[in-house]
């Protein structure tokens, strides 16, 4: 892996940073606050790697999948306590309190939508080849 920007990418990850920011901070309940949430967060963190990263689309989903079910999978452990992070709200927001199949299935949503668009956007770009 060689660290290399694309903007396009970083441009949709600030946007989609900002987008979380809000949901974060004004939206206290329900389906957006928790679902919709995690489907985007694996988006934003994909176009993390993407934007500074020269990794494969496929390489690239592998990660981020492998990253969120990790952190979602330690919230069946007391793992904040560990390291006296139980009473931070921000450890709590990024890494959550309570483990859920739905937030599961939520990351598998928004990398399969990632997996999508990479590929209808690559036949496009492809097609759209002009020789000289």
């Amino acid at each position: 892996m060689i660290l290399q920007f694309n903007k396009n990418y970083l441009v949709l990850a600030h946007s989609l940073f900002l987008i979380e920011l809000a949901i974060a901070f004004i939206i206290k309940t329900g389906f957006i606050r928790y679902t919709v949430g995690d489907y985007l967060c694996v988006i934003l963190l994909y176009a993390i790697l993407r934007g500074c990263s020269n990794l494969s689309v496929r390489a690239s989903a592998i990660v981020v999948l492998f990253i969120a079910y990790s952190i979602e999978i330690l919230q069946l452990t007391p793992f904040l306590t560990y390291f006296n992070l139980e009473d931070s709200f921000t450890a709590s927001l990024i890494f959550g309190n309570t483990f859920q199949i739905g937030d599961l299935i939520a990351y598998t949503l928004g990398i399969i939508t990632v997996l999508i668009i990479e590929q209808h956007y690559g036949k496009i770009k492809n097609t759209h080849t002009i020789k000289v």
